[in-house]
């Protein structure tokens, strides 16, 4: 199948289904305990600063590793799998002195993802394996200076974010069935990444769709950057998402309340992934497959979501319980908001006409 019948073919499950994306590349990656001599590989066997721990590097390094474990997260139920290439661009890169070769470990991660999604289609031909390119939000933002003595400063510039983005989008296109703009906590990195992907698009006289999810970083229900989660969807509302949603930072119960808002405002998919529960002492995650499946499963027959999945903590045995937990449950109805003009800083303003 091409780009265009697989998405026909998904679209047409989710108009009476709930789609499940896969669970967190960066814990499967950890609980094989790489090494650095594995992170390295033959090619950066004497590069001068330690590599272990930039996870997308594998996709050279370590390449098999990688497939396994997006053919484990298809086995266990996933529709969609996210390329490991969360911080593959040059500025991410850049802290291990790699910014050079993040366009190669991007084309590596997309490469990889469709390789095994195309092989599983061809074993399982009553299903579509679709690949996201995943983008993360950078280790730079836009929005807040990292002095507090200087509130003006940025350590990065608009275009330079963009450009990044771009060189990252370029890459992926020619593999990826959407660019998932993922863990946004900058909206000001989102709209950047927004802005190189329709450049992307029109270099590569394509018109893959976008997915944007953003992420709440603690109990105030906002964004990193301030915003609330309705302000949020109103300011990246003009890139027509394809879905829109949240991950990663809250598990499913304390996420739910946001996706409720964001479900009232959005007129298109609501995607969500939250973490296996919220880290313990340790950093890790307790939460069972079974408790983050009976969460997922309560927004679905609630009328939240269209897609769901997990992110950090989430293994494919957790993919496996969400996925028989949805299997037959309807998807959200797409709303229709009345016309109104809608505004966003912090908090949204609407004035419905």
């Amino acid at each position: 199948m091409n780009r265009a019948q697989r998405l026909l073919k998904f679209e047409a499950k989710l108009k009476s289904g709930i789609g499940v994306i896969d669970g967190a590349m960066g814990t499967s990656i950890q609980t094989l305990r790489l090494g650095e001599k594995q992170f390295r590989g033959d090619v950066f066997a004497s590069w001068p600063t330690s590599l272990q721990g930039d996870n997308d590097l594998l996709n050279l390094t370590q390449p098999d590793v990688i497939r396994q474990i997006h053919r484990d997260f298809l086995v266990a139920g996933a529709d969609l799998i996210e390329t490991n290439t969360f911080n593959a661009t040059s500025i991410s890169q850049a802290d291990y002195g790699l910014q050079e070769w993040a366009p190669k470990i991007a084309e590596a991660g997309a490469r990889i993802a469709r390789e095994i999604a195309d092989e599983f289609e061809a074993q399982h031909p009553d299903r579509a394996a679709l690949v996201g390119g995943a983008m993360g939000p950078l280790s730079k933002t836009l929005s807040l200076s990292p002095k507090v003595e200087d509130p003006g400063f940025r350590e990065v510039t608009f275009e330079q974010v963009r450009q990044a983005y771009f060189e990252q989008a370029s890459a992926m296109i020619p593999y990826v069935d959407f660019l998932i703009i993922e863990t946004v906590f900058d909206t000001l990195n989102a709209k950047a990444a927004i802005s190189a992907i329709v450049a992307a698009n029109a270099q590569a006289k394509t018109d893959v769709p976008v997915i944007i999810s953003g992420t709440i970083t603690d109990g105030s229900g906002r964004t990193l950057s301030g915003q609330t989660t309705e302000a949020f969807w109103i300011s990246i509302a003009h890139a027509n998402p394809w879905a829109v949603g949240l991950n990663c930072a809250l598990g499913a119960k304390e996420m739910r309340p946001h996706i409720a808002d964001l479900a009232r405002a959005a007129d298109c998919r609501i995607i969500a992934f939250p973490n296996a529960g919220l880290p313990n002492a340790f950093g890790e995650y307790d939460e069972t497959p079974e408790t983050t499946a009976l969460h997922l499963s309560e927004w679905a027959e609630d009328g939240l979501v269209n897609l769901v999945g997990g992110c950090c903590g989430t293994t494919s045995a957790h993919i496996a319980a969400i996925a028989e937990a949805v299997a037959g449950l309807k998807p959200r109805m797409i709303p229709t908001p009345p016309t109104a003009l809608r505004l966003s800083g912090l908090e949204p303003f609407v004035l419905e006409v």
